[in-house]
């Protein structure tokens, strides 16, 4: 049996009955023998492979790698604000202008350009007419309009007859014919109603030719008496004659709204 010999082996001595020491005549059978290191050597040993502060190196390489990514990815998003920074600053600033102001209280004009003339008509343009609602007491069904205030225009060969508010064509042709209006109940009720409608006057008929034609009814809530607003559009495109007249009728103008843009009547040629 072979024994480790960097560590040393205790002695071991016989005693007989007699008190005396000798060495026996044979070996024993049995030899002590320590193959292990002590463990003092196997704690150093241990603790050279945890590493630095107990932290494997495999654990902390990977620590490491972590901070680097993080610290990467910092630089790089500094980096690109930079960059936007510098793209701002190259653009070049424009001032904005405020825009005017657009007057509500006055009627918007719709077709065509206004050009006042000493006569109210301008020939030269296409024939065309934007007219807005007069404010004032109405004789009859027929609608009495204003051809000069704010936005209204004729142009092109197209009057205005002031005596039965008719506007009048010069050409025949196609055009299109539009007319609002507006209309305030006070007391609305379940059977209020009213027609709105528009019809043209032509050489060589005794009745007038309706065009265009709308009925309008149940527009009133379900509780009764209370005030009500409603109004109706009517437009086409239609085949006029020369020298034709063109009016708008109304069945309850006393209701009708008194303000300019509300109510308009216009034709213009295709």
């Amino acid at each position: 049996m072979s024994c480790d010999q960097r560590y040393p082996l205790p002695q071991v001595f016989l005693v007989d009955e007699g008190g005396g020491s000798h060495h026996p005549s044979q070996p024993p059978n049995l030899i002590p023998c320590w193959s292990f290191p002590p463990a003092v050597e196997r704690m150093r040993s241990r603790e050279k492979s945890r590493g630095c502060m107990g932290i494997s190196p495999g654990l902390a390489m990977v620590v490491l790698m972590l901070f680097l990514l993080a610290f990467a990815a910092l630089g790089f998003e500094g980096w690109q604000i930079l960059q936007i920074q510098k793209k701002i600053k190259d653009v070049p600033w424009k001032k904005v202008e405020p825009e005017p102001a657009t007057d509500f209280h006055a009627p918007l004009k719709q077709i065509g350009l206004h050009k006042p003339e000493l006569s109210g008509e301008d020939t030269t343009d296409r024939p065309a007419a934007h007219v807005i609602g007069r404010i004032g007491p109405i004789p009859g069904k027929t609608l009495r309009w204003e051809s000069r205030t704010g936005q209204a225009f004729v142009s092109g060969g197209v009057s205005y007859k002031v005596e039965d508010g008719a506007l009048q064509v010069n050409e025949t042709g196609l055009y299109h014919i539009y007319s609002r209006v507006e209309l305030i109940f006070k007391g609305c009720t379940s059977t209020s109603s009213f027609d709105h409608s528009i019809f043209v006057r032509r050489a060589g008929h005794h009745s007038p030719l309706t065009l265009m034609e709308a009925h309008r009814a149940g527009f009133c809530p379900q509780t009764a008496g209370r005030s009500w607003t409603t109004e109706s559009y009517l437009g086409a495109t239609l085949h006029l004659k020369i020298h034709d007249k063109v009016y708008v009728n109304v069945s309850r103008p006393e209701y009708l709204s008194h303000t300019h843009y509300a109510n308009f009547f216009g034709l213009h040629k295709i």
